[in-house]
């Protein structure tokens, strides 16, 4: 009997089978090999076409996007210039090499990209978006009046969204903050009409993650651990500094950066899928050995992503902070980092990052800062029931007093120090996050007070707080 993994793929392959020339028949089957972490054989099946039609760019195409996808830039870069070199005139190929570039810290060449994608697209929101993300790189009124433009002829909802976000970054940088508040604003509230985000789901998470995990249910995990590699997870708020953390982790020689993985989350939507907080009960009523499984499970989806041997690794994804209890209960060896950031820079951040998609994220702020709210008190539940088990870095701390901070890392992570780690912006790993940009150069105190420059328009955020004890999620201490 076929399982139902096995019954898709083989209805797949069959559909190629009869359509061996159908674009869409080898992106499904390629999409559905690359969700079993069957990459190579997604890889294969496209060299066989290029080897056989060399003249069909989709499958280049096919092939750049399952290599972005596995992390395997490098690998990519060949691809995309071979498309850009083929497909001049096409704006897609330059923007895709744009984000390649980008992701391996080649920023003049990421920029010439977008700037030639541009040329041939004026109106791409997304282009516009990704030249405002690297950050580093200033806009000027020239393109101030090209974005304005590019709003005029928006091709839908999702433009728009992002050639806000651009118009925000634009318009700061000529310090003109109230009218880029109100492009950062027009852009959240259009984002928060297409992707949903539940407030009331997010705090009665924290709720049942406060009833359910007691220090009994943790000690059902105390005898289980001493595997490798050892996972290091760092979780907190977007845009708290937990990308620079990693970035000084991945520069010791012992420690593997893995950038933001999916993984974790979907072993909570595969345990409750029915609600948010569904995982949590779902969990509790698991036994050792199906806790452990769960643990291999996660370090067997590793692999994929893996390039060296190095007995530690990382995963940056700031929203695992939800997970903590899942991971002490199925990875007692796992190490868990917190990053924290001061309130109002962090959210207000936050508020100026577009998001994808397939990202629920509070889009207004005070709902942020409700978030940061429950974020808080989550990781307040565990440190008072695993004390010193999580280690906290401070991101302003870092700034003023790197080496410092960084002992302190290592020791809680039993690492010895390596000066590499003080040297993070000398590491050419390639780095996938919003934050890449900030941490290929020495650390500035740049970013601190940027918050500042907006503090008039803040009021949602100081309402969440001066509201403190009438909140749903009410302790915030010791964050500012």
């Amino acid at each position: 009997m076929i399982n139902a993994s096995g019954d898709q793929e083989h209805l797949l392959r069959q559909a190629l089978a009869r359509s061996p020339a159908s674009v869409q028949a080898h992106a499904d089957l390629c999409a559905f090999l690359c969700s079993r972490a069957r990459a190579a054989e997604a890889l294969a099946l496209l060299d066989d076409v290029v080897d056989r039609q060399p003249d069909k760019l989709w499958v280049l195409s096919l092939k750049a996007a399952v290599l972005d996808a596995e992390q395997r830039t490098e690998e990519a870069l060949g691809v995309h210039e071979a498309l850009t070199a083929r497909a001049s005139q096409a704006a897609v190929p330059w923007l895709n090499y744009g984000h390649a570039l980008k992701t391996v810290g080649r920023v003049a060449d990421a920029v010439a990209a977008y700037r030639r994608s541009l040329a041939l697209d004026p109106a791409c929101g997304v282009a516009w978006w990704a030249l405002a993300d690297l950050r580093t790189v200033p806009f000027g009124a020239g393109d101030i009046a090209r974005i304005e433009e590019a709003l005029a002829h928006a091709r839908g909802d999702l433009d728009t969204v992002q050639l806000h976000f651009a118009m925000g970054k634009a318009q700061a940088d000529l310090g003109q903050f109230e009218a880029s508040f109100r492009h950062y604003e027009l852009a959240n509230d259009l984002r928060g009409r297409l992707v949903a985000y539940d407030a009331e789901a997010t705090d009665a998470l924290v709720r049942e993650i406060e009833a359910v995990f007691t220090p009994d249910l943790l000690a059902r995990s105390a005898e289980r651990g001493g595997r490798t590699p050892v996972p290091i997870f760092i979780v907190g708020m977007p845009r708290s500094g937990s990308t620079l953390v990693e970035q000084i982790l991945a520069s010791h020689p012992l420690v593997e950066g893995l950038g933001e993985l999916p993984e974790l989350n979907e072993i909570a939507t595969r345990l409750g899928s029915a609600s948010p907080a569904g995982w949590v009960k779902a969990i509790a009523a698991l036994g050792v050995e199906e806790l452990g499984e769960l643990g291999e499970s996660y370090l067997a989806s590793m692999r994929r992503y893996r390039r060296t041997d190095r007995p530690f690794f990382t995963d940056k994804m700031p929203a695992n902070w939800q997970y903590v209890g899942l991971i002490r209960l199925i990875m007692p060896e796992a190490r868990i980092i917190d990053v924290r950031r001061h309130r109002f820079a962090c959210c207000f951040s936050t508020f100026t990052t577009y998001f994808n998609r397939r990202t629920s994220m509070p889009a207004n702020l005070f709902d942020l800062g409700r978030y940061y709210q429950a974020y808080v008190e989550a990781i307040d539940h565990f440190e008072g029931l695993l004390p010193g088990t999580l280690h906290r870095v401070r991101y302003e701390q870092i700034v003023e007093d790197i080496e410092g901070e960084a002992r302190r890392l290592l020791v809680h992570l039993d690492l010895p120090f390596d000066p590499a780690c003080l040297r993070f912006h000398e590491n050419s790993r390639a780095i996938y996050t919003p934050s890449a940009q900030q941490v290929r150069g020495p650390i500035t105190r740049d970013g601190l007070d940027r918050w500042r420059a907006y503090e008039p328009w803040l009021e949602p955020l100081k309402d969440v707080w001066s509201n403190e004890p009438t909140t749903p999620i009410a302790r915030t201490g010791g964050h500012l």
